[in-house]
């Protein structure tokens, strides 16, 4: 159990790197990326601002990204990482390319999908949560922190 939570803290350590290049451009800081076997094969951070598009979230751009790395649509030997529970969008883009496990560090209360679309249509995805939550709610808090300085 101890090498697997090693693991999947390895991996979200990444994605953090991504939030906290989101964090560096004052775009809200989640960061995701796909892993297929034990390699990265894409990352994302949000960059709605920046591109000004509202889609522009870190899953949707590490999704589209391994698609064309992969050369496939459909994800289903891969897992992805993300500092944040997707939102509807985004858990319906996991769905669509067939993601059969997604490993989050905070629970998003507010926006957060996840857990309810493996309740309403995507239920054999495997969900595991709360790796690293406390840095990646750090991150989250002193960006709106400073947002609203």
């Amino acid at each position: 159990m101890n090498i697997i939570n090693n693991r999947h803290e390895h991996f979200m350590k990444i994605a953090l790197n991504e939030a906290k290049a989101a964090f560096d451009e004052d775009e809200i800081p989640v960061g995701a990326l796909i892993v297929h076997g034990n390699q990265v094969i894409s990352r994302g951070y949000n960059q709605s601002k920046k591109l000004n598009d509202s889609t522009a979230h870190a899953e949707m751009i590490a999704i589209t990204s391994a698609q064309n790395k992969i050369g496939s649509r459909y994800l289903n030997e891969c897992e992805m990482y993300v500092t944040l529970e997707p939102c509807m969008m985004c858990s319906g883009a996991i769905y669509l390319s067939k993601i059969p496990k997604v490993i989050y560090a905070l629970d998003d209360k507010q926006k957060g999908y996840l857990r309810n679309s493996k309740l309403e249509y995507n239920k054999k995805i495997d969900i595991i949560s709360n790796i690293l939550e406390e840095e990646s709610k750090e991150l989250l808090n002193t960006f709106f922190f400073k947002l609203r300085s």
